[in-house]
């Protein structure tokens, strides 16, 4: 759907294990974090290429970790964070 508005957060949430967290279970399956570390990790990056009806083509990040994979909107937002959080590793 066109015009939806995305407001990415980055926040200290302090000490995950104090948190509990209620997400609606028809949109979210899981929750997991990644540390930054893992994430500026290159064997943890990636990218996926698409191609829609054989002409037009494009790429988007991929952060791997085990059976989780962040791509999507989450990816590119993931990846404009990493520039700016860490812009002389990522």
């Amino acid at each position: 759907q066109q015009g939806q508005l995305v407001a990415p957060v980055v926040a200290n949430l302090g000490a995950l294990e104090r948190l509990t967290l209620t997400p609606n279970p028809d949109e979210v399956e899981e929750i997991f974090t990644l540390p930054l570390a893992h994430l500026l990790r290159e064997e943890n990056q990636g990218y996926t290429h698409f191609r829609t009806a054989g002409r037009y083509g494009y790429t988007l990040p991929v952060f791997l970790n085990g059976p989780h994979r962040v791509w999507g909107l989450t990816a590119v937002i993931t990846e404009l964070t990493l520039e700016l959080l860490a812009p002389d590793r990522y």
